[in-house]
């Protein structure tokens, strides 16, 4: 790796822990900006670089520091949202790879790729939420309350990013190309 591209990793992975602590005031559902920056990483860094932004992310909270929206630390892995941050690195990881199919990737596309990403996300969200709760907390939660308070309450903010996301990426990729930055393809 160039120091560049090092040095948008730091970048990407100091905007995921910032969007963290920016929260929008929305009733029963914490809303974050987390996933715009993980959702940028992979759309202006490719998937591979976009991974490893949030994965540097994740290890740094791991080690201790309270960067997640609600602590850090290695026991953060007990938490019944660290799913979701599972989630991030792997929605980056496959944000990245569709929206890194063409040099100059259309809107659709780079909407197409953040739809993938949020839908990664949320299923490993979900998943790791219900196992966690049912089978480590002793706070069970059904299916249909998992949908309603992990998917339909907190969705429309994410789709909202989404189209945040699409619209900033189709913007900046032009900036990238002109400071020397292969903005979705992976440089070998």
């Amino acid at each position: 790796m160039k120091t560049k591209d090092l040095a948008l990793i730091a970048l990407f992975a100091a905007l995921v822990a910032a969007g963290a602590f920016i929260r929008i005031p929305i009733p029963v559902v914490p809303f974050t900006l987390q996933f715009l920056f993980t959702t940028l990483a992979g759309l202006l860094l490719g998937g591979r670089r976009g991974a490893i932004s949030v994965l540097c992310y994740v290890l740094i909270g791991l080690a201790g520091l309270p960067i997640f929206s609600e602590g850090g630390g290695i026991f953060y892995v007990l938490h019944p949202t660290f799913g979701y941050l599972i989630g991030f690195i792997i929605g980056a990881f496959v944000t990245g790879v569709i929206a890194g199919k063409k040099d100059n990737p259309s809107l659709w596309r780079l909407l197409l790729a953040c739809f993938a990403g949020l839908a990664v996300v949320y299923a490993c969200g979900m998943i790791y939420y219900y196992f966690i709760c049912n089978f480590y907390t002793g706070s069970p939660i059904g299916v249909g309350a998992l949908f309603l308070y992990c998917f339909v309450l907190a969705v429309p903010g994410d789709i909202f990013l989404c189209i945040l996301s699409a619209i900033l990426a189709k913007k900046l990729y032009p900036i990238l190309i002109k400071i020397g930055v292969k903005a979705a393809r992976e440089t070998k």
